[in-house]
């Protein structure tokens, strides 16, 4: 659903973060340890976003339904786009939708393959064990550079996670393994089959120039996209505003997200996110006029009961 013309609509007030990671994929708290913080922090709509796997939704909602937040079913998937990878966040989706789980599935193969290429990489350099280390810290079913990066932490072969990836992870380096992932017409289109709704995640970090980045939102509006990620925790304020600016002009919804992966590693701590721009159309802008509806008509009921009795 377009934003257009939802500027006079007022909504409630409510604390959300819509772009979190668990120990499903490269945070490092469980699904319902995420939870527990993100209440403690003031959140009171949260979604979880792990990348390429929904596993810790039923988790996440079953500690969100006892402290009473509101959890929003969300994954990140990994998109490959005109040489460059880039992520789509996916919020209220159907986990149980075959198609999304399917092509999750295709990604998650693909990173497994490329963990173990990695390790056999790193062994060359003289880096044994990397793979299985890197194993090891992950909880979940994915492992990813994140892992990689800690394992060579703990080692002592670099001195923190960042320099794990300057030195050895990242493009042109000896651990870097090129991503296949989906299209972008691929991952919109999954999330779009349940019936979620496809936001691009923290655009400021893809270095893409001004035309780039304006072909980059003309894709995805054609493939069905609605939102972009206005505010993120890895987002410099001027980007914010600048985002802002974009979705406005473009007539995108905006979303709102720490990135958060845990305490270890955090660009923004949880209930730290700073409102959205003026003029800004939430991407949660239909989410609460249905919510206020429900809770409208529930209440019209037990009046009407009442006064029948």
């Amino acid at each position: 659903m377009s934003p257009t013309g939802a500027n006079s609509v007022s909504l409630p007030s409510r604390r959300y973060d819509l772009h979190t990671h668990s120990l499903r994929s490269d945070g490092t708290l469980a699904p319902a340890d995420l939870v527990a913080r993100a209440h403690a922090a003031g959140v009171e709509v949260l979604a979880l976003t792990d990348h390429d796997v929904t596993d810790g939704l039923a988790e996440a909602r079953a500690a969100a339904d006892r402290l009473g937040i509101t959890l929003i079913a969300g994954v990140e998937i990994s998109v490959s786009w005109q040489g460059q990878t880039l992520h789509i966040v996916g919020l209220n989706i159907d986990v149980a939708d075959a198609s999304l789980q399917s092509g999750l599935a295709r990604l998650r193969e693909f990173r497994q393959w490329r963990a173990e290429e990695i390790g056999r990489r790193l062994a060359k350099k003289r880096i044994e064990g990397a793979y299985e280390g890197a194993r090891r810290l992950a909880k979940g079913t994915i492992v990813s550079r994140t892992h990689f990066a800690r394992f060579l932490t703990e080692q002592g072969y670099v001195r923190s996670p960042q320099h794990a990836f300057k030195q050895l992870l990242s493009s042109g380096k000896p651990g870097h393994v090129s991503g296949q992932w989906a299209t972008l017409e691929e991952a919109v289109r999954w999330i779009r089959a349940g019936g979620g709704q496809a936001v691009i995640a923290h655009p400021a970090r893809y270095k893409l120039s001004s035309g780039k980045l304006q072909r980059l939102l003309g894709e995805f509006r054609e493939c069905g996209g609605e939102a972009i990620e206005v505010i993120s925790g890895s987002h410099a304020p001027e980007a914010n505003q600048h985002f802002a600016r974009l979705a406005t002009e473009q007539n995108f919804f905006a979303s709102a997200g720490s990135d958060y992966h845990g305490p270890e590693k955090t660009w923004m701590d949880l209930g730290k996110l700073p409102a959205l721009p003026q003029g800004c159309i939430p991407v949660w802008r239909d989410w609460e006029m249905k919510r206020t509806l429900k809770l409208n008509t529930s209440v019209n009921q037990q009046r009407l009961s009442v006064g029948a009795g």
